[in-house]
C-alpha cells in the first residue's frame, strides 16, 4: 500500500485527567470501542488494530462503506463500534473476534459495526502527523462533509467547555465513558499519551468471593468480586488488579484464612463444573481442579465472607466493565448487603443523538 506516512500506525493514546485543561482543546465523546487506524489506497483497505493487527477480516461489512465514503488515497484514525437497539454494546463488539469465517459471516449481519473517525493522518500525497490537531480537525471535517455516510461517521466534537461536560453526563446513557481532551496544537505523536482522557469514577462495595494468583505464580493477581442479585444469589461481576507485587503478598496472607478446600461448599461451585464456562468469563472451569486451556484461569476460592471498596468507572448489565481497583476493605459492611442495585446505569440516550451533536 502506497502512503505518505509508514504503516502500521501505532494511534496516540490519551492519559487520565482529573479535571477539564485550561489550555484551548477540542472535547470529543469517549468511544467505547476498538480503536482502528484504517489506510486506504484505491481498493485496496488496511484496518490496524492498537497493536497493529488487521482486523478487516473480522468487520467484512465494513470493506463496502468505507469504499463508498473515504477518499481513494488516505490514513485516517477512528474507532470500530457495535450499536444495539440504539446504544454502544462492548460484549456484542467482542464476540466479533472470532476464528470461525461462518460465525464471523453470520455476526457481521446480525451485529454490524459502525466506524467513528476522529482524526486525518494522511490525504492523498501529504503527512498530516506535523500538523496541529486544529488544522487536522478541519481537513477531516472537509472530507466527512463530502462523502461520509452511515456506518462511517464523524466523531462529533466541541471547544465549549459547558457543551463538553454535559456531553460527559448525559452520552453516557449511549455507552460512551466519558472525554477525550484533544489540544488544538497537538501534533500526531504515534504511541504517545499527550491528548487527555476524562472518565466516570464510581465506587461500590463488593463481596471478594475468590481470587486468581498473579501471572508469575507469586501473590494475588486479582481479586473476584460477587454482588447480590435481587434474590439474594452471588453473582461474579468483575475483578480488582493491579497491585504491586508487595501487596500481592500480603493480600495472600489475608485472605488464607478464609480459603477453601472444596470448590462445592461454594456459592460458584455450579460455575466451576460447568463447561460452557470455560472460556473464563465466570471464575470457575478451567479451575485448580480441573485446568485446561491456553489461558489460565483457575481461581482460589475464598468464604465469602469480606467487603471491599473498588472504584470503578463504568458497568452495564450488572458487570462492571474493564478491571476495577481496590480502595480498601470494608469490616463494616455485611457481604449480603451488597446488592447489584449499586451498579445503576444512566438514562438511555440514543446514539444517533450522539453522533449529531456540535453539528
Amino acid at each position: 500500500m502506497d502512503q505518505p506516512i509508514d504503516l502500521p500506525v501505532s494511534p496516540m493514546l490519551a492519559k487520565p485527567l482529573q479535571r477539564l485543561p485550561d489550555q484551548p482543546c477540542a472535547f470529543e465523546p469517549k468511544w467505547d470501542g476498538y480503536r482502528c487506524v484504517v489506510a486506504r489506497d484505491g481498493d485496496e483497505l488496511h484496518l490496524g488494530s492498537r497493536n497493529g493487527k488487521d482486523l478487516l477480516r473480522y468487520f467484512p461489512e465494513m470493506v463496502e462503506p468505507l469504499l463508498a465514503t473515504l477518499p481513494p488515497r488516505c490514513v485516517v484514525d477512528g474507532e470500530l463500534v457495535v450499536p444495539v437497539d440504539g446504544r454502544l454494546d462492548f460484549d456484542a463488539l467482542g464476540q466479533r473476534i472470532h476464528p470461525a469465517e461462518s460465525r464471523v459471516t453470520m455476526l457481521a449481519e446480525a451485529t454490524p459495526a459502525s466506524y467513528v473517525v476522529f482524526d486525518l493522518l494522511a490525504l492523498d500525497d501529504a503527512a498530516l502527523l506535523d500538523v496541529p490537531f486544529e488544522r487536522r480537525r478541519e481537513a477531516l471535517e472537509e472530507v466527512a462533509a463530502a462523502g461520509f455516510a452511515a456506518p462511517v461517521h464523524l466523531a462529533p466534537a466541541t471547544r465549549d467547555r459547558d457543551e463538553a461536560l454535559e456531553w460527559f453526563e448525559r452520552f453516557e446513557g449511549a455507552g460512551l465513558d466519558g472525554l477525550i481532551v484533544k489540544p488544538l496544537a497537538d501534533l500526531y505523536v504515534p504511541g504517545k499519551r499527550t491528548q487527555g482522557k476524562l472518565k466516570h469514577v464510581r465506587t461500590a462495595d463488593c463481596v471478594v468471593a475468590g481470587y486468581r494468583v498473579h501471572k508469575d505464580g507469586r501473590g494475588v493477581g486479582s481479586l473476584l468480586l460477587g454482588l447480590n442479585d435481587d434474590q439474594g444469589r452471588l453473582q461474579h461481576v468483575g475483578v480488582a488488579a493491579s497491585f504491586t507485587a508487595k501487596r500481592r503478598a500480603e493480600l495472600v496472607d489475608e485472605l488464607a484464612p478464609l480459603e477453601l478446600d472444596e470448590v462445592s461448599d461454594h456459592p460458584w461451585a455450579s460455575w466451576a463444573e460447568a463447561e460452557a464456562h470455560a472460556d473464563g468469563a465466570m471464575p470457575g472451569a478451567p479451575n485448580r481442579w480441573s485446568g485446561s486451556g491456553d489461558r489460565d484461569h483457575r481461581w482460589v476460592p475464598l468464604r465469602p465472607e469480606r467487603v471491599a471498596e473498588v472504584r470503578y468507572t463504568w458497568a452495564t448489565a450488572g458487570r462492571f466493565r474493564g478491571t476495577t481497583k481496590m480502595q480498601r476493605w470494608r469490616p463494616d459492611r455485611e457481604p449480603a448487603s451488597c446488592s447489584t442495585a449499586q451498579l445503576a446505569e444512566p438514562e438511555h440516550v440514543p446514539l444517533a443523538e450522539v453522533l449529531a451533536a456540535g453539528a
